[in-house]
């Protein structure tokens, strides 16, 4: 019968609720995102803009660095506050104005945004800065004068012109002191026969005027070099590389020093030769200002919505509700249509096997797959519960056959019952006994009730006493029987905690399977070894083996590789799951390996133990 579902719980009525509750809240998110970013790009537009105080800081850094003094910087100072829309202040370290971009009177903001120095400064990007702390833009003494320039110019293109005769792209560029350099393009060969021809050193040989700013830089590193105990007379010396940018003096400066031998003393020596470039400077840039940034007298606007335009918000929400609604009960449906075909072909009597069409390949076709998968597994299940009452039926049929017929006979006096017809009734009473006792250890087995009982086992001695037990059985069929304990002493001492009558009845089943398709001068070989923290037991024999078809059904119930053997030659067909499940029960596996013509190899693996006696 039909299970009535209630609304509140039905699957539709819970996704259109949940869908509602998640529009209201991405709603409720979106206007407060919306909220927060108008008021951040008010903010960004009243002058929070990281980038411009950069730019500023920048521009009002070279104008230090190309002047003296800040006498002529209001001008430029007014002019850059109109084009950035910013108060820009700058004043010295006792905060004594020096030039203003607001009206006189206007109180600073209550912190400086930086601090201009050409010197010292980390906040210019070119290249150079970031290695000294100087701006490249500051020159002073070393910056040339027009006769210097035009002859370095005339050096410059005559190499730039050699370049281009050994096939080199060059271009020249000139420094802020006025001094041209080339430099070849990217990805040209930096030791090419052009370059080593073309770069005669003319160019990269200091001017008089350089030469002069560098020997007056040699003078004033020097007293630092000797009270920091590094005596370099001789050995100190500057000079330019347009190839490289060095953190003694960045741009183009080098300073040439002997090996040191330790990295603080090469370290004060920078400190040394950057202090002396800062000293020779610090005439030719303006003095240290604060530069103070800020928007006047105005304050940040506030967003406040007018009722109109929360009108507007409530009517794109409610906009938002309704198609999330109609959109979810559209997606429900679709969702609870395939739901509903599983729930009726569930409902179905077990017999009809009803499958469901697959139309999707979300989670709910993963469902119907795992449906169909289920729906086939149980029938082939009822299959097989119905060929193993077949095949139980049959096997206990034929020994009771034979019992009740030779009863029969002689109740009526026809035989005899002499010795060999109550051998022979023996024989048919043992037949069924095995085969019930192994339908009741398989029961046992399935239903988790197999009992144990472990005791410490010796590898050596359990394939010792199976051999011994099947000895009489593989003389009479013509096949020799062999065990092996291990090529090394740990494979002869292995040890394992199993129950020793299970184990013999394990490798029995085995060693009679092995015996039964072996012909006769063929062998079985019993083996036992230790790999790792497992025992290994092997029972190989060289018969007739398994096809490849037939490999993943040996240990199934009732299943034999020759149909047409006899029940009685061929065994009951439940030997090796019987092995399988009491293997499993000691916590191990069994596997079988098989070539047809050459031999069969069943492998178990059983968790090893230590000797008894043996301390952890």
């Amino acid at each position: 019968m039909r299970r009535r579902i209630p609304p509140r719980k039905r699957l539709v009525v819970r996704l259109l609720f949940v869908s509602a509750l998640i529009a209201v809240c991405s709603v409720a998110a979106t206007a407060w995102l919306a909220v927060t970013t108008t008021t951040s790009a008010l903010k960004e537009e009243q002058g929070q803009d990281l980038a411009a105080d950069n730019r500023i800081l920048a521009q009002l850094s070279g104008y230090a660095a190309t002047h003296s003094d800040w006498a002529g910087v209001r001008p430029a100072l007014r002019e850059l506050a109109a084009r950035t829309g910013r108060r820009i202040a700058l004043t010295t370290a006792d905060r004594t104005p020096v030039a203003d971009s607001a009206p006189r009177g206007t109180p600073l903001p209550p912190r400086a945004a930086a601090t201009v120095d050409p010197l010292r400064t980390d906040t210019y990007t070119e290249t150079g800065a970031q290695l000294s702390g100087v701006d490249p833009r500051v020159v002073g003494p070393y910056r040339l004068p027009a006769a210097e320039r035009v002859k370095l110019d005339s050096l410059a293109e005559r190499r730039e012109h050699c370049y281009e005769r050994h096939g080199l792209q060059a271009t020249v560029e000139r420094t802020e002191s006025g001094r041209p350099v080339v430099t070849v393009a990217d990805g040209a060969d930096p030791f090419a026969y052009g370059a080593d021809v073309c770069e005669d050193g003319r160019l990269n040989t200091p001017t008089a005027t350089e030469r002069k700013a560098l020997d007056a830089l040699s003078d004033l590193a020097r007293p630092c070099l000797r009270k920091n105990g590094l005596n370099l007379d001789g050995g100190l010396f500057f000079t330019f590389d347009p190839r490289g940018k060095d953190s003694f003096g960045g741009g183009f400066l080098v300073a040439k020093l002997p090996k040191l031998g330790t990295g603080d003393a090469t370290r004060t020596a920078q400190r040394c030769v950057q202090t002396a470039r800062r000293t020779q400077l610090q005439p030719y840039v303006a003095p240290v200002a604060e530069l103070f940034l800020g928007i006047g007298d105005q304050n940040p606007a506030r967003f406040d919505m007018s009722p109109a335009n929360k009108a507007k918000v409530v009517g794109a929400a409610g906009l938002v509700l309704a198609v999330t609604v109609a959109v979810t009960a559209v997606v429900a449906v679709r969702l609870v249509r395939p739901l509903r075909a599983l729930t009726l072909a569930a409902q179905q009597p077990p017999e009809l096997h009803v499958r469901v069409p697959v139309t999707t390949r979300d989670e709910t076709g993963i469902l119907a797959e795992a449906f169909n998968d289920l729906t086939e597994r149980r029938a082939r299940l009822e299959a097989q519960r119905k060929a193993m009452v077949s095949d139980i039926a049959h096997e206990l049929r034929s020994p009771l056959t034979n019992i009740r017929g030779w009863l029969e006979v002689v109740r009526d006096g026809v035989v005899e019952p002499d010795p060999a017809l109550l051998d022979s009734l023996h024989e048919e009473a043992l037949v069924l006994q095995r085969i019930i006792d192994d339908l009741q250890d398989l029961a046992a087995a399935d239903a988790g009730t197999l009992r144990l009982h472990r005791e410490p086992l010796r590898a050596g001695d359990l394939l010792d006493q199976v051999a011994a037990a099947h000895r009489v059985a593989a003389d009479a069929a013509g096949v020799a029987l062999r065990t092996e304990a291990g090529a090394t002493e740990a494979d002869a001492t292995a040890w394992l905690e199993a129950d020793p009558v299970r184990m013999r009845q394990v490798l029995g089943n085995l060693v009679s399977n092995a015996l039964r398709h072996t012909p006769a001068g063929g062998t079985v070989t019993l083996a036992a070894r230790r790999e790792g923290d497992e025992a290994v037991f092997t029972v190989a024999d060289t018969g007739s083996g398994i096809a490849p078809e037939d490999l993943p059904h040996v240990f199934e119930r009732f299943w034999r590789a020759e149909k047409s053997r006899s029940r009685r030659t061929g065994g009951s067909g439940l030997g090796l799951p019987i092995v399988r499940h009491l293997v499993a029960a000691h916590g191990g596996t069994a596997d079988v390996a098989s070539e047809p013509g050459v031999g069969t190899v069943f492998t178990l693996r059983l968790p090893a133990a230590p000797p008894p006696g043996d301390e952890p």
